[in-house]
């Protein structure tokens, strides 16, 4: 017979933020530094036809840094091997190519069982408008809140300076 006490409750949902990943530069990056941030997750390739979503991504994390918003970029080689390079050689390219300063993560891999745990977590979740599932191409969009929990997921064509996308950033700043 239960009570309906504390031993009914389901375990809690990770966080998104529950994760140490590493950074380009090869250093632990406890994802929990981004807490009290609005997080935008992408999985990024620099040989793909969207590669230039780059530079919208990059006026995304100029234009909204400094009220909170956080770009994470996770190079992924699993779509039509289009993320062939070092970690040296992406961090080239995107500065060169298009003056990314926003934080830049080692090559992963996004689905599969070798499938980097964060984004196993992120592609259970039914976030819309996209939903659960495996991440379908490079550039695959994941928007977290404050306190780590997925709000919303958006496919691969949809541009950074997407008027849903904007939107649902812009939502996420205004909530303290």
């Amino acid at each position: 017979m239960s009570n309906g006490l504390a031993d009914d409750k389901q375990p809690a949902e990770p966080s998104a933020l529950d994760f140490t990943m590493k950074s380009l530069a090869g250093k632990e990056v406890d994802l929990k530094k981004y807490h009290g941030k609005v997080v935008l997750v992408v999985n990024v390739a620099s040989r793909c036809g969207l590669t230039p979503q780059y530079s919208d991504l990059q006026k995304l994390h100029e234009k909204y840094n400094e009220k909170g918003l956080a770009i994470l970029g996770f190079p992924c080689n699993q779509f039509g091997k289009q993320e062939p390079g070092s970690s040296q050689d992406i961090a080239e390219f995107c500065k060169e190519n298009y003056g990314v300063t926003f934080d830049m993560f080692e090559k992963i891999d996004v689905n599969g069982e070798g499938a980097a745990d964060l984004y196993k977590l992120l592609t259970k979740l039914d976030a819309q408008p996209k939903g659960a599932g495996d991440v379908s191409w490079n550039f695959e969009k994941f928007l977290i809140d404050r306190d780590g929990k997925v709000v919303a997921r958006f496919a691969p064509r949809t541009a950074p300076d997407d008027k849903e996308l904007i939107q649902a950033i812009e939502q996420e700043l205004s909530s303290k």
